[in-house]
């Protein structure tokens, strides 16, 4: 029997129906299904991940934090990402996707392709349009997201963001197919792409970066982006997708998606504006150099925290919104609290263990060269920091999902809006006594707060994922958590005091620790029958078949 409040459970969900009336073979293969998938692009995304920490380990190598073409590079790359992220990504992300479904599921195949190349003919549009004005207008985009930078650093920085800013028109057709793609419940080719720019970034640093510098690298980037989505194409044209122009705004379909567009835009404000007010503030910190230290961390945060939270969420999206189409709510729910108990339960000990290795970690990936031990010091700290807010990135990530797949934006409007006011009076107060920590702290506190807002009306609703056997669970993955910190806690103190300085010393101490802290925690999470374990198992056991 179906546990009340615990949405679908893996290993009774073969022997009875659910509250849906489908019958046992049948979740049970929807659940396997799901599974390999997550598994598949997981292990994509993993891969793109580690290359993208190799391309920053590079990155830090050569350039280090406080140079001033380093703090120039990383601005300029951040104010194409973030207007992007705030205009286009939102519409992509959370609108497209549940319309699109809408239309798949009412009007059929060719009606849903043919809505979705008038939302490509219109996002190219108005991405190129973006990118004309910031080109425009790049120097006070420049003092906007950096005003402690002198006049050298702040005139080379606009310089860089002309080049790049391009990467919106590009990031915009790429994001477009990986709509499309991912509606059609193909996650494959959209999780590679960004192994595709990663290469070609790593590349540039091997053979180009000695004769071209940093201006080359910025072209590497625009050629990276240009590339996620041109290897898409193939797999569009597999699924029967062709591409007609309509740049009508007019069209059903996209006045559907403008209607969305508006309250979802500014709910999925939340993280790059929070970017941007860090970005600001940190630019004043060791000339600089605060600017660079939250970056790495957060780029290294994102990609222990994204393998996971990103794999599921974007598998997890398109079928919250063609339940929702289908008016299938048991389903819907059952979905949605299954996902954050899953998601949970690797989410605790990944921030756990991340706030404990984080200093032989970023000296491990990023020490060495241009990085010296003061950027070791200060990145690190951001990095214990930022980790603390894993669980509340993760619930808003999965949450907010949840409300953009019935076309709800308006709750994580006001939710975000909070979290970005929350953020912005954190930082005012905290970074000048705490410096990079407090910027951390700052945005922690806010990413936790979003999903707090966003977890609370679906409670009183009765839709939410709270319930007494969960915070028995929850309770469970804590003390199975806390337990594993201890035991890494132990080891890293003992090896630390064995093991040689440097690369091979911090490699083979992260190493053992990893092992240790997996080891500990899942012998822990089983002992005390946690069901994620049958979770864990299915992922593990997909993964090492496809080995």
């Amino acid at each position: 029997m179906v546990e009340k409040g615990r949405g679908l459970v893996y290993n009774k969900a073969r022997l009875n129906p659910d509250r849906s009336g489908r019958g046992a073979n049948s979740l049970a293969k929807e659940n396997d299904y799901a599974t390999r998938t997550i598994s598949i692009v997981m292990v994509i995304t993993l891969i793109g991940k580690v290359l993208g920490l190799y391309r920053d380990h590079l990155m830090a190598v050569h350039y280090g934090t406080a140079g001033m073409e380093a703090k120039a590079f990383y601005v300029a790359s951040r104010i194409p990402r973030v207007f992007f992220d705030v205009v286009f990504a939102s519409a992509i992300a959370a609108c497209f996707i549940p319309v699109f479904s809408e239309y798949l599921t009412q009007k059929g195949k060719q009606e849903a392709f043919r809505f979705g190349g008038n939302f490509l003919s219109v996002m190219t549009l108005l991405t190129a349009l973006l990118t004309g004005l910031g080109i425009l207008f790049a120097e006070p985009l420049v003092t906007l997201f950096a005003d402690g930078y002198d006049a050298q650093t702040a005139a080379l920085a606009a310089s860089l963001t002309r080049v790049m800013f391009p990467t919106v028109l590009f990031t915009g057709v790429a994001f477009s197919f990986v709509g499309i793609l991912q509606a059609m419940d193909r996650f494959n080719i959209p999780a590679l792409i960004s192994t595709v720019s990663n290469l070609v970034i790593i590349g540039y640093f091997y053979f180009l970066d000695e004769n071209y510098g940093v201006y080359g690298l910025a072209a590497a980037y625009l050629a990276g982006w240009l590339l996620q989505a041109l290897v898409q194409v193939p797999s569009l044209k597999q699924i029967g997708f062709r591409y007609h122009p309509n740049f009508s705004f007019r069209t059903d379909g996209m006045r559907r998606a403008f209607a969305l567009m508006g309250p979802v835009m500014v709910s999925t404000w939340v993280q790059p504006i929070n970017l941007t007010i860090n970005s600001r503030f940190g630019s004043h910190l060791y000339d600089g150099a605060g600017v660079s230290a939250m970056e790495y961390s957060t780029n290294l945060y994102l990609v222990i925290a994204g393998v996971f939270i990103l794999s599921i969420t974007n598998v997890i999206f398109p079928k919250l919104s063609r339940l929702t189409a289908q008016h299938q709510e048991a389903a819907f729910r059952d979905t949605l609290r299954q996902t954050v108990h899953g998601s949970l339960f690797f989410v605790l000990p990944m921030a756990a263990g991340l706030m404990l290795l984080a200093r032989p970690l970023v000296s491990f990936l990023y020490g060495g060269g241009e990085f010296d031990e003061f950027s070791v010091s200060i990145t690190s700290q951001a990095l214990v920091w930022v980790s603390l807010g894993m669980v509340g990135y993760a619930l808003q990530n999965i949450l907010s999902r949840s409300y953009f797949a019935r076309q709800d934006g308006r709750t994580p409007l006001v939710a975000g809006a909070i979290s970005i006011l929350a953020n912005l009076g954190l930082c005012m107060v905290l970074t000048e006594p705490l410096g990079v920590a407090g910027l951390a702290i700052s945005s922690t506190v806010s990413s936790t707060l979003y999903a707090i807002l966003l977890l609370v009306p679906l409670e009183l609703r009765g839709e939410g994922v709270l319930s007494r056997a969960f915070l028995g669970d929850f309770g469970k993955m804590l003390l199975a958590a806390v337990g594993m910190s201890a035991a890494v806690w132990l080891a890293r103190t003992w090896l630390e005091s064995l093991l040689p300085e440097g690369k091979l010393g911090e490699v083979v101490l992260l190493g053992l620790c990893a092992v240790l802290g997996a080891a500990v925690y899942f012998l822990l999470a089983g002992l005390m029958r946690l069901e994620e374990m049958e979770l864990a198992r299915g992922i593990w056991n997909k993964l090492r078949k496809r080995g």
